[in-house]
């Protein structure tokens, strides 16, 4: 029965290698870019300034000297010089012939000796070749400016371009060598310019800071640019300690609530709206809990919140309490935005709190970044923060923020997610909500929700707003009339059961004494 002709077998065999070929091509223009690329290993941190204020960039080390030797454990304070020729290059390098390794050294080489020189990668020399001129001209550091215009924040680790810049690296390199981004570049090369700082003076480093701190990254939170526009894209390393990442998942054990993004019913306190299709479930096998902990929070959260709020530049009256998310096998969540008709929110920053095995899934993904092809793929790795912007530079609502989790194929995954409000919240969200929260370990009472879902219905969420504000407000006032009414009651029948006590031991201590008077006059 399952005999072929020669000819029927060859058509069988066309078919099945046009589909792989289908096949092929469909998946080569749905190629991933993976994150995150970057490790602590080869984060480094420019810093100047006062205890006051500080500023501060990052960069990303070289894959040659000190830094990689030593683990990049390195430290120097120094002066800032721009490199002239900034290229390194200028007009010196007449004949492609010209060996890079054999380029002089800067003409300004007096200025950056023992001091930090800044150089651009405009003329193409590779980072060894940069490093080589450094040196030869006395720098104790080389910063290289990523010049790309189109790379936004994106920096990578130099590395040797063929066997003879590795071995020359391995025998004479034996400065920290760093690349930093265009606008890193342009932000230390402005840091003391004002208003009236001409230009001349900013291209000939005169408004460079007096001196800078270059040293190794190691666990401080630093960044990697995933996706400049459309939407804006960013991962914060180191975003959370090990020790945090634990404390959040011990804070929401046992309150956690299945996700039901199916029954029509949006939680607008919580930033949980339901799916555009009645029934149909976006959100699969998650448990969720939003810890309303906000003005009365403990040092844990404290501490998070203004780590999260100086390496973001998000005030923290913008901040959401945190959403843990808990997944399982076969837990995902297919293609969504973040969206609160009542609270518009502005960014979303997720944290990755413990790592998945690799090969298990559970990745968070923008589909469609940028109108293009290739979808944006962040692996999870514990106390790793993505942070995507909502809306444009114009506070609009940006398509392009639609993301998905891919399905967990094993293990557990946790994920904390804060959200950043287009505007300051109200006390009675920071303080009064919290606090009605307290009992219950942070788990807000359902009948909240269900109370302002109510509102909204029957008077539109402007009008509800006001209304739930009001009422959510005079919550603690009547407990503390309740409270002061309960006192006042204890305390009186406390004094009236007293003063009875005390006529009763009188009335007993006179009949007392009448009873020895009639005792004596009978003897």
């Amino acid at each position: 029965n399952f005999c072929f002709t020669m000819a029927s077998a060859a058509t069988l065999l066309t078919t099945m290698m046009l589909a792989t070929i289908i096949c092929c091509l469909i998946a080569a223009s749905s190629a991933a870019v993976i994150f995150p690329q970057r490790t602590s290993s080869e984060a480094a941190v420019i810093e100047w300034g006062h205890s006051a204020i500080i500023s501060a960039l990052d960069g990303a080390v070289a894959s040659f000297g000190p830094q990689t030797s030593q683990g990049a454990n390195f430290e120097v304070e120094t002066a800032p010089v721009l490199a002239n020729p900034i290229d390194g290059v200028g007009r010196r390098k007449t004949d492609d012939t010209t060996n890079d390794l054999e380029l002089p050294k800067l003409i300004n080489a007096d200025q950056v000796e023992g001091n930090m020189v800044i150089m651009t990668d405009a003329a193409g020399l590779s980072g060894v070749a940069m490093a080589r001129i450094a040196k030869e001209s006395g720098a104790a550091a080389l910063m290289v400016v990523n010049t790309d215009q189109n790379a936004g924040d994106y920096i990578y680790s130099l590395e040797p371009e063929n066997e003879e810049e590795a071995a020359y690296a391995e025998e004479n390199v034996d400065i920290p060598v760093i690349m930093v981004s265009l606008q890193a570049g342009n932000v230390i090369t402005t840091a003391m310019a004002d208003d009236t700082t001409a230009a001349e003076v900013v291209n000939s480093g005169g408004s460079l800071p007096d001196r800078v701190r270059l040293y190794a990254g190691g666990d401080r939170p630093f960044f990697e640019d995933a996706v400049s526009k459309s939407p804006v894209v960013y991962l914060i390393h180191n975003m959370l300690t090990a020790e945090e990442c634990d404390d959040l998942i011990v804070m929401a054990k046992g309150k956690y609530d299945p996700v039901d993004d199916s029954s029509g019913t949006n939680n607008y306190l919580e930033n949980m709206m339901v799916s555009e299709k009645l029934g149909e479930t976006l959100a699969k096998n998650i448990d969720r809990v939003t810890l309303w902990k906000g003005g009365i929070a403990g040092k844990v959260i404290k501490d998070i919140d203004e780590r999260v709020s100086q390496v973001t530049g998000f005030p923290p009256e913008h901040f959401s309490d945190f959403q843990i998310n808990k997944y399982e096998e076969g837990s995902s969540h297919e293609p969504h935005f973040d969206v609160n008709p009542t609270n518009g929110i502005m960014a979303t920053i997720t944290i990755f709190l413990n790592d998945v095995p690799q090969g298990s899934g559970g990745e968070f993904i923008y589909t469609n970044p940028d109108g293009g092809d290739e979808p944006v793929v962040i692996t999870p790795t514990k106390g790793l923060a993505i942070v995507h912007h909502n809306t444009d530079e114009k506070y609009n609502f940006d398509q392009s923020t639609i993301h998905k989790e891919a399905t967990l194929s094993g293990g557990i995954k946790y994920v904390a997610k804060k959200y950043v409000y287009l505007n300051p919240q109200p006390n009675h969200l920071r303080i009064v909500l919290p606090l009605m929260a307290l009992p219950f370990g942070g788990k807000l009472p359902r009948l909240f929700i269900t109370l302002q879902n109510a509102l909204i219905e029957k008077y539109g969420s402007e009008s509800a707003e006001v209304y739930f504000q009001k009422i959510v407000t005079m919550i603690p006032v009547l407990l503390l009339l309740g409270i002061a009414s309960a006192v006042s009651t204890f305390v009186t029948n406390k004094l009236k059961g007293d003063g009875g006590e005390k006529k009763e031991e009188k009335e007993a201590e006179g009949k007392s004494k009448k009873s020895k008077s009639k005792s004596k006059k009978s003897d």
